[in-house]
């Protein structure tokens, strides 16, 4: 992951773009990577750790009624999540992530280990879905952060 975040800066840097994250089950990991590399400052605008519902409707505008009829961890609420994002922290690429981390939580319908990482560039909105099965908490935050890393690579190449 170490070279994954410094490709990332690194591309980010050379292009002139910022970054604003929005993570829940991975607790600021994502920010945690970005801003790890030096110079991220040039980059990097906002990380918002929205782990409770409450901070989710607070912070990012999310509707209760998008969190009672779909769940925090739903497709809905990430792309609420990443395009509220965009409307606060002026970057021109945002990402947003929410999921069941485990070990307890998960549902038949909701799995442990169910994430969705959402992100926008410019006025696009892409939603991704991952199931990691069989992986203990720590394992499936760092999955996740990887997966939004290369992410993010991807929408910059």
């Amino acid at each position: 992951m170490r070279s994954l975040n410094r490709k990332v800066v690194a591309l980010l840097k050379k292009k002139r773009i910022k970054l604003a994250i929005a993570e829940s089950c991975t607790g600021g990991m994502l920010s945690s990577a970005i801003t790890s590399i030096s110079g991220s400052s040039k980059v990097f605008n906002m990380g918002l750790v929205t782990y409770s519902n409450m901070s989710k409707n607070l912070l990012l505008k999310i509707p209760k009624q998008i969190i009672k009829k779909h769940g925090a961890v739903s497709s809905q609420c990430c792309s609420y999540m990443v395009n509220n994002l965009s409307k606060i922290a002026k970057a021109n690429i945002t990402i947003s992530i929410t999921g069941i981390a485990g070990p307890n939580g998960g549902t038949k319908s909701k799995p442990v280990g169910l994430v969705y990482i959402g992100l926008k560039k410019k006025n696009r909105i892409k939603i991704h879905k991952y199931l990691f099965k069989k992986m203990d908490r720590s394992k499936i935050q760092k999955k996740t952060v990887k997966k939004a890393l290369e992410l993010i690579l991807d929408i910059l190449k």
